[in-house]
């Protein structure tokens, strides 16, 4: 069997049955190079010279939850919470919560897709705007799997369609591989032939929200992580510093390129004002790591997962295997196709990382059955976006689960992993096929 195939089920299988996702992804990657031939010293030589590729995020991510533990202390949480139970009212009144889910929802919503094109900030919003508001999210009963598909959607439709900010750059390597593959594009044509895909994801969303998760469901209000264990009490100035800190690091961001030196800059900020105090700063630090160890953990071992597969030479394997099989049947080829695309997907993870081994793939194959350049482009977009709405070491899901199971009540594989899926990866592949078999 392909070693491909056969480790990315491995994971996949092992991470439904809610064995750790981290381990999941060691055993597939172990399994994938005894498969592929590597043998067990090679594997593992593979696989821990592959964890060095996502070391820089998982710091980033580590700092980013300790500014946003931070934050927390400055009571600016405090006063949204407290601010949104005003307008929701104390005994619920329906009318009130209605509006404000659909606020919040909006909100959510909006910047989401602005960390993608307008603030290409990517996943860096979600430890700072979500954790503080998931007791008032427990007080809606909104069911939290709504909110990991509105912001997977947002993390997810705006690059692949849109050619601004992470899109501009996802866009490019979509036409720099397809050149290299042996088929020049314009840039110009991909938000056209994402479009029918983009469509599917805006489906999905609309039935997440609208019809599977829109009942009430109960939590408890249990203490964040980093949260003091009273209500912090806030002043103008804390506000005010708090404020200046988080537009600090987005402007930072913007300028570096680099989520670490936009942490230490949003702390530094508030230890400088005096809103954190210099004592409670390892503290704050240390609990800041233990709320974003899970995603650095995760992005490490995929990394490590990704080195092998490709190690083993199955991804090339894979496509003669297919190749073999296509036949002059263009419904068969778009089928199989999205199908290879989204094994290897949700095996790495990252549409970015991805698109360079799908091209090859693709363009040589979608050529050979007599595909046209727009549909060739769209099978390409729709694989890559596959790793990215529903694949357990994807931080397009990774992020999500961070801010929403701050307070230990949201699972990774089934309270996001699983709707993202279901809602936004079996959409891709019928608008992909759709767009595909149109363009």
């Amino acid at each position: 069997m392909n070693a491909v195939l056969l480790a990315v089920i491995v994971m996949l299988v092992l991470s439904l049955v809610r064995v750790h996702v981290v381990l999941a992804l060691i055993i597939g990657a172990l399994v994938g190079g005894f498969v592929g031939g590597l043998g067990l010293e090679q594997t593992v030589a593979v696989f821990s010279d592959g964890l060095g590729g996502s070391a820089t995020v998982a710091l980033s991510y580590a700092l980013l939850g300790a500014f946003a533990v931070a934050i927390a202390r400055t009571g600016l949480p405090d006063m949204m919470v407290n601010t949104v139970i005003k307008l929701v009212g104390r005994n619920g009144d329906t009318e009130k919560q209605i509006l404000s889910k659909a606020l919040i929802f909006f909100s959510i919503l909006v910047i989401s897709c602005f960390s993608q094109n307008v603030i290409p900030i990517h996943i860096a919003f979600i430890p700072i705007l979500i954790p503080p508001i998931l007791k008032v999210l427990n007080r809606l009963g909104v069911d939290r799997r709504a909110i990991a598909a509105i912001m997977t959607f947002g993390l997810t439709a705006p690059y692949i369609f849109l050619p601004y900010g992470f899109g501009a750059i996802f866009h490019g390597i979509v036409a720099d591989n397809m050149a290299e593959s042996g088929l020049a594009i314009e840039l110009g044509d991909i938000p056209v032939a994402m479009a029918i895909p983009t469509a599917g994801l805006v489906l999905g969303l609309i039935v997440a929200v609208f019809v599977t998760y829109r009942k009430r469901r109960l939590y408890e209000d249990r203490p964040i992580i980093g949260e003091a264990s009273e209500q912090t009490p806030y002043t103008t100035w804390s506000i005010t510093a708090a404020i200046i800190a988080v537009v600090a690091t987005l402007v930072v961001q913007q300028v570096t390129e680099s989520m670490i030196i936009a942490g230490l800059a949003g702390i530094v900020i508030l230890l400088v004002s005096g809103v954190l105090k210099w004592r409670e700063a390892d503290d704050v630090v240390t609990n800041g790591m233990k709320m974003m160890a899970f995603i650095g953990f995760v992005m490490l071992a995929a990394s490590g997962f990704a080195a092998v597969i490709r190690e083993t030479g199955h991804v090339e394997l894979l496509v003669d295997q297919v190749s073999g099989i296509l036949g002059d049947s263009k419904a068969v080829a778009a089928i199989l196709m999205l199908v290879v695309g989204l094994f290897i997907t949700m095996g790495i993870g990252s549409s970015f990382s991805t698109v360079p081994i799908i091209a090859t793939l693709f363009v040589p194959l979608g050529m050979a059955v007599g595909f046209s350049p727009m549909a060739i482009i769209a099978l390409i977009g729709t694989a890559g976006a596959l790793g990215d709405a529903g694949a357990p070491a994807s931080d397009s899901t990774l992020g999500p689960t961070a801010g929403l199971n701050a307070d230990g009540q949201h699972n990774h594989i089934w309270d996001t992993c699983v709707p993202t899926f279901l809602h936004f990866n079996i959409p891709l592949l019928i608008f992909g096929f759709a767009a595909a078999m149109i363009l």
